[in-house]
């Protein structure tokens, strides 16, 4: 398969990454030539010093040629007609990024009118992510699968008697549960029974829907629960815009605090049921002024990663019972653990994990980036010309870095273990550190020949 990306801003790079580790012919094209040799540093991709809009160009670089073209330069105009031009040109299937809300109700005539497959808006989809998180019950983030059957969940378990100095086979009440990973001063460990938790871990936990709830349970018996009720979002971006929208709609008061002030009347214009706040958001005599400490989440979501950390540091202390701030940068995750915060989000990720989800096609149903992108989490159907089927798990003899978490078969979640078959159609849920994702493929591409195998090999890329 052969994908061009046009952009190769951090977003741009991070998919172009992704991808080669797809085994996928990658093409970048960008203006700017500081920001292609940074690419040709460090992946093994084509890049091209050119205007993704120039005909010219593409068709040199034989567009009609590319399964995929993703237009992700800073301009949603200029990423609509790149679309429109490569599928023109004969190019199979166009992603676009448009992050405007002034489109968001145009989007599906955008689609129809231009040629474009596929929309992504990162600001929406971080949106959507933060909304999910506040109105759950959970303490910590997690994610679901198989339609909320089972769930993933990452929690750092500081000085938690019950887990430090204890080994995984020695943890109490773990029926259901398993730690497939643990993340350690930024590290990455693959965990198995006899590996023993030191305080401040990260354990990221797989398992059916309630035995996450009773881990979570676990984990806030000392906090008196509330309902999310009070919402102070830091930054009236098009993120805030969106969470502040969608807040509302579920009858949660949201203020706004944000230092521009023509955003502020813009915002005033645009959402009737928030309070905006014209002011410098890291100030916090103004927060105070505000009651932050009545607030039941604290949402920092401005263009900078250092004041997202900080006041969503502050606002913890302030007593907070949920903060959650954005990052864009990938080597701030290695500090998230440490610094208390609940959730930290990276809107790169969030949308690479759609994108992937597209490209990989039909039986893969969700895809979730996390661990600072070192790892990810798929859920996948199994069809029933894979080689893996009718065998139990200790016969595969998976990599250490390839975990399957979770087994759906009928309706019923199967915790698994060595001895557990996999059968056709069962729908399963797999960790996968990043570096194995060539493997996991190995594990997942149908027997050669016929017409099913063409597909694979269409949507996975995989030759």
């Amino acid at each position: 398969m052969k994908v061009m990306i046009i952009g190769a801003g951090k977003f741009g790079y991070k998919l172009a990454e992704l991808m080669v580790l797809e085994d996928i012919d990658v093409t970048v094209i960008d203006k700017n030539i500081k920001v292609l040799e940074i690419v040709n540093e460090h992946l093994d991709v084509l890049t091209v010093l050119a205007n993704g809009l120039d005909i010219k160009i593409l068709k040199e670089l034989d567009i009609q040629s590319y399964y995929l073209l993703v237009a992700a330069t800073d301009s949603d105009e200029t990423n609509t007609l790149i679309c429109s031009i490569a599928k023109k040109l004969g190019c199979a299937k166009t992603i676009a990024r448009i992050r405007n809300p002034e489109y968001i109700e145009q989007l599906d005539f955008m689609k129809t009118e231009m040629g474009i497959d596929h929309i992504m808006n990162p600001d929406l989809a971080t949106a959507q992510a933060i909304e999910k998180y506040l109105l759950k019950n959970y303490s910590f983030y997690s994610d679901d699968f198989a339609s909320g059957k089972v769930q993933m969940i990452d929690v750092n378990i500081g000085q938690t008697k019950e887990f430090v100095g204890k080994k995984l086979k020695e943890l109490e009440n773990f029926n259901g549960l398993l730690v497939t990973a643990i993340s350690r001063d930024g590290d990455i460990i693959i965990p198995d029974g006899s590996t023993e938790l030191l305080s401040n871990d990260t354990i990221y936990v797989i398992g059916k829907s309630e035995g996450i709830q009773r881990l979570n349970n676990h984990f806030r018996q000392d906090i008196t629960k509330r309902d999310i009720e009070r919402v102070m979002i830091l930054g009236g971006s098009n993120i805030g815009f969106y969470l502040a929208q969608k807040l509302a709609k579920a009858n949660i008061n949201v203020t706004i605090i944000e230092r521009d002030k023509e955003k502020c009347k813009e915002l005033t214009e645009k959402l009737d049921n928030a309070l905006i706040i014209h002011g410098d958001g890291t100030d916090m005599n103004l927060l105070e002024e505000e009651r932050i400490s009545t607030m039941d989440a604290f949402v920092a979501v401005t263009g900078y990663d250092e004041g997202n950390l900080l006041m969503g540091l502050m606002a913890k202390q302030s007593g907070i019972p949920k903060t959650i701030s954005k990052i864009s940068r990938e080597n701030y995750s290695k500090i998230i653990d440490r610094l208390g915060i609940d959730v930290a989000l990276n809107p790169i990720y969030i949308t690479a994990s759609n994108i992937l989800k597209y490209i990989r096609g039909g039986k893969i149903v969700s895809v979730s980036l996390l661990i600072g992108g070192q790892g990810e989490v798929t859920e996948i159907i199994l069809g029933k010309d894979l080689p893996i089927i009718g065998k139990t798990l200790e016969e595969l003899k998976l990599p250490k870095g390839i975990i399957i978490g979770a087994i759906v078969r009928g309706g019923q979640v199967i915790i698994p273990n060595g001895k557990s078959i996999l059968y056709a159609h069962d729908r399963i849920v797999v960790f996968c550190l990043t570096e194995d994702l060539p493997r996991l493929k190995t594990f997942f591409k149908p027997h050669k020949g016929g017409v099913l195998n063409e597909l694979w090999n269409r949507a996975t890329g995989i030759r």
